[in-house]
């Protein structure tokens, strides 16, 4: 049995919009092939939409409110299963405007449909199928544990610790210690950032630096500055199930004198994050060799892409192979289909170029998120970047959700 949806969604151009509504502007509907009809948009006070954001669930002349009454509301994923056993829609939502944490809930698509799991805590939530092999991890951040942790604010962090989650077998756990390469990244960028004199004066400090009011700003600023990286790599370590590493780090870059009370603070702070709200967590390393296994994208582009000199295997993502000898190209059943997609207007384009359509051609994921995007012409370079935070309800085939190519022509005022 294939698959339906009814969809309205829109494509946002401009102010910059990265959630389906955010105070009373923007919605979404779609109706999923058990009958659940997910749908988001302004609240309504009798005819009039307010400046808050509302999502509920109907079926069979029913309707259950998801949100009531919030300043934002963003679909994350639909139609996938995360590891539940049943098809989800799962929303991100935040109370107010000025709140920084949001809150990640999810819904089973069967009828009725109930509340499975709500995560909290983090600042933003985005489901995946990182490795394009089916299996849907969720990544996120303990922003609420960074936030004000030794009265650093959350915005002077370029990295709060990242924390990378999936169901297994019904079970939410911490799977970060797979991806410890991410955050090798993240290590390496932050050491190249550190200047060794400034890292040798806050190793001459109290560490809290709660008796440096005779520094002068500049100087304390720096001292600051310096402190915020370091916990960050210690962070990177820590969250990726790699312990001696970052008391290692640590103690090589911290006052001695204050390593104790650091090192007991950290650990308090992270049991009460959202290691505080899994049922698990993984101590398993990444396949070394899982880059080189064939990853299936159905294609949804039409092959005259070969007739034009454009092998397509050029558009599969990073990580991912084409199709081998004797291989097939395989369409789904059911193309992806849009979310949330934004286009930021061309710079320094003239009225008749703002309505002119771009094609670009993407590799969408499991998840329904963009995993590589190639533009037809000139190339953007907002618009490229935009496609990071594009979503889509994934493709289907066999009634399983799966990576895709789609080509795609977009307007600003589609």
């Amino acid at each position: 049995m294939l698959l339906t949806f009814c969809v309205i969604a829109e494509v946002r151009s401009s102010p910059a919009q990265d959630a389906v509504c955010s105070g009373g502007f923007g919605s979404f509907t779609a109706k999923f092939a058990t009958g659940v009809t997910v749908s988001v948009g302004a609240k309504r006070n009798a005819e009039f939409a307010g400046r808050t954001c509302v999502a509920k669930l109907d079926w069979e002349k029913q309707d259950l409110l998801v949100e009531p009454d919030t300043w934002q509301v963003d679909v994350d994923a639909m139609g996938i299963d995360l590891g539940l056993g049943s098809p989800v829609v799962a929303f991100q939502t935040k109370a107010t405007d000025l709140d920084r944490l949001q809150k990640y809930v999810i819904y089973s698509l069967k009828k009725p449909p109930r509340l499975l799991r709500t995560i909290t805590g983090g600042a933003f939530y985005g489901a995946a199928d990182t490795d394009l092999d089916g299996r849907i991890e969720i990544w996120t951040n303990d922003a609420g544990v960074a936030n004000g942790f030794e009265n650093i604010p959350l915005s002077a962090l370029d990295f709060p610790p990242t924390i990378v989650l999936r169901f297994e077998q019904k079970k939410l756990i911490d799977v970060s210690s797979e991806f410890a390469s991410d955050y090798d990244r993240q290590v390496a960028t932050l050491r190249a950032q550190l200047d060794p004199q400034q890292l040798s004066e806050f190793k001459r400090s109290d560490g809290a630096l709660l008796t440096r009011s005779y520094v002068p700003m500049d100087q304390l600023h720096q001292l600051i500055t310096t402190k915020t990286k370091v916990l960050e790599i210690v962070w990177s370590y820590l969250y990726s199930a790699r312990e001696q590493q970052a008391w290692n780090a640590l103690a090589e870059m911290w006052p001695g004198a204050d390593f104790d009370r650091i090192r007991t603070a950290i650990l308090l702070a992270q049991a009460h994050g959202i290691r505080s709200q899994v049922d698990g967590i993984s101590h398993q390393s990444r396949p070394s060799q899982f880059k080189k296994k064939h990853a299936m994208i159905y294609d949804r582009i039409s092959e005259t892409d070969a007739e034009r000199g454009n092998p397509l295997s050029s558009y599969y993502a990073p990580g991912a192979s084409g199709p081998g000898k004797g291989e097939h190209i395989f369409e789904p059943d059911i193309a992806p289909v849009q979310i949330l997609l934004r286009r930021p207007p061309p710079p320094d384009a003239s009225s008749a170029d703002l309505g002119k359509e771009v094609v670009v051609n993407l590799v969408i994921d499991a998840a329904g998120k963009v995993r590589s995007a190639k533009e037809e012409g000139k190339p953007e370079k907002d618009l490229m970047d935009a496609t990071a935070d594009w979503k889509f309800i994934p493709a289907f085939k066999d009634g399983r959700p799966v990576a895709s190519r789609l080509r795609l022509g977009i307007t600003p005022s589609r």
